[in-house]
């Protein structure tokens, strides 16, 4: 098992980038509303700065900083990723393959 060492700075900024398990699916550009709702829902309750995102079919970028104080920026992507799959029709999701 990999043992991952994460930077636990609060109110640091970070660069993350997210693939779709299949690289060859344009699902986040197709439901780009769905990611946006997902975002606004989670930032809510858990906000932090996304500086710069940059989302292509298949993977995103960003720049996030989070709140003096606060480093939990897994809980944020879980929800997100999580806001997203749900929220997708039936028959679609974020992992499958075609």
């Amino acid at each position: 098992m990999v043992l991952y060492r994460r930077d636990k700075t609060p109110g640091a900024t970070w660069f993350f980038t997210l693939n779709l398990a299949n690289r060859h699916s344009d699902l986040l550009v197709n439901h780009i509303d769905l990611l946006r709702a997902s975002f606004t829902h989670v930032i809510r309750p858990h906000p932090w700065r996304v500086d710069a995102i940059v989302i292509l079919p298949d993977h995103l970028h960003a720049l996030c900083t989070l709140p003096p104080g606060d480093a939990d920026f897994a809980v944020r992507w879980r929800l997100i990723k999580s806001g997203v799959s749900r929220a997708l029709p039936t028959g679609e999701r974020l992992s499958s393959s075609k």
